[in-house]
């Protein structure tokens, strides 16, 4: 087993996970996030795409860029596209030798649907007993096998939409697929789990990830507030049932987060808003008072944060200690990113095969970094850092089945 030894591309940067070949048969977002940070860490990931559709996600837009939805560019950089249809006996065929030589195989079809095509694990654990086959699922693969995974139903039924929005009564959704997201990073870590064991024991092994589970999981305070002390969260806006001041307050120009999380800071945001005694109003004077006076608190600090902007704030109360900032809209948050060194953005190259500069967060390029070759796109860097096996950049998302020739060529062979 192992990556397509002989249709490799050449990678300067040292890989994490090179050596490493992924069968993905995912779509959408949770497992193709999951597959993306593999295959950033030098993963060679085979995505397994229907002819002429391909993953649902690029038909989702607009925006777009390059020509493509950039919901599936955001999801699939450093992989390569086999367009193959398994309801066709010769593509179904080069699967099942795609399977043989996997490390890791990834699927988010509705539970059965791999089984129908004769890739569910059981059949595939035949076909390579060292495999990982991750199996990413809305609501498992028992009772709640029919329901559809979407986020947003997610976020409904398990909580999250209960406990987010403006006020009591009005639930709404977060921003961003986030149930999608984590469920992703939880697959990936299972995957990277499995694997150790399968290179200590030879013994692949079946991973199971769900979206509601994950939910469940990552609700963490609320759930746990619930399961140990028998108390339903509900919406309470921006405030937060344990700890204030913990919400967005209008400063004379836009809104400004105070995220106070001890006394020390509360005292800290009192002098700098020129109301040092408020540090020992009994009524404020500890977290829990706080909380029990959440309203009081929030009405004689609103009327202190109007007083100036929301950066004259930030500049003057950051270096007291005090957690605190404006609501940037994404383009702030991604300048800010870039003002901090984080280099929020990596260029990927457009022509495949080659290799772009990538500084690390203190300034020095990545090992290896070479000319890019065909222009660039620019997409959000991977969060990892590692000093040794930084992740990789040598790819840009597949055009639908960019790669089908070449890999056909090697599992025929």
């Amino acid at each position: 087993m192992g990556g397509l030894a002989d249709l490799e591309v050449s990678v300067t940067v040292r890989a994490a996970l090179s050596g490493v070949l992924v069968a993905d048969f995912s779509r959408v977002l949770a497992a193709p996030y999951a597959t993306m940070l593999l295959a950033d860490l030098g993963a060679d990931v085979v995505k397994v795409e229907r002819p002429g559709t391909g993953d649902d996600t690029r038909a989702w837009g607009p925006p777009h860029a390059h020509g493509e939805a950039t919901y599936f560019l955001s999801v699939n950089r450093n992989k390569r596209s086999l367009a193959a249809d398994l309801a066709d006996e010769r593509d179904r065929a080069r699967c099942e030798e795609l399977v043989r030589r996997a490390d890791v195989l990834f699927e988010n079809f509705r539970p059965g649907t791999m089984d129908k095509y004769g890739l569910g694990w059981e059949r595939a654990r035949e076909l390579n007993p060292g495999l990982v086959y991750c199996s990413v699922t809305g609501f498992g693969s028992g009772a709640g096998a029919a329901l559809p995974g979407y986020d947003l139903l997610l976020q409904a039924l398990g909580g999250l939409m209960s406990v987010t929005g403006p006020a009591p009564g009005e639930p709404v959704k977060t921003g961003a697929a986030l149930v999608d997201v984590l469920t992703g990073l939880h697959a990936a870590v299972g995957v990277l789990a499995a694997l150790r064991h399968r290179d200590a024991t030879g013994e692949g092994q079946l991973v199971e990830v769900n979206l509601l589970s994950t939910l469940l999981s990552s609700l963490v305070n609320q759930s746990a507030g619930y399961t140990l002390a028998g108390a339903v969260p509900g919406i309470m806006g921006n405030r937060h049932p344990s700890i204030a001041p913990y919400e967005v307050f209008e400063a004379a120009d836009r809104p400004i987060v105070i995220a106070v999380g001890n006394d020390r800071q509360f005292a800290a945001l009192c002098r700098g808003l020129g109301t040092p005694e408020l540090a020992a109003d009994p009524r404020f004077a500890t977290n829990p008072d706080r909380v029990a006076h959440v309203g009081e608190l929030a009405a004689v600090l609103g009327a202190a944060l109007g007083r100036r902007t929301a950066a004259a704030w930030f500049e003057s109360l950051t270096p007291l200690g005090v957690p605190c900032g404006p609501v940037n809209d994404l383009a702030a948050a991604v300048d800010l990113a870039e003002r901090l060194g984080l280099r929020p953005v990596v260029p990927v190259p457009e022509a495949d095969g080659g290799t772009v500069p990538v500084p690390e967060a203190d300034g020095e390029a990545a090992p290896g970094a070479g000319d890019a070759g065909g222009g660039a796109m620019d997409l959000v860097r991977d969060p990892i850092g590692l000093s040794a096996t930084p992740p990789r950049y040598d790819r840009r998302p597949p055009r639908l089945g960019e790669h089908t020739e070449e890999i056909a060529a090697w599992l025929d062979s």
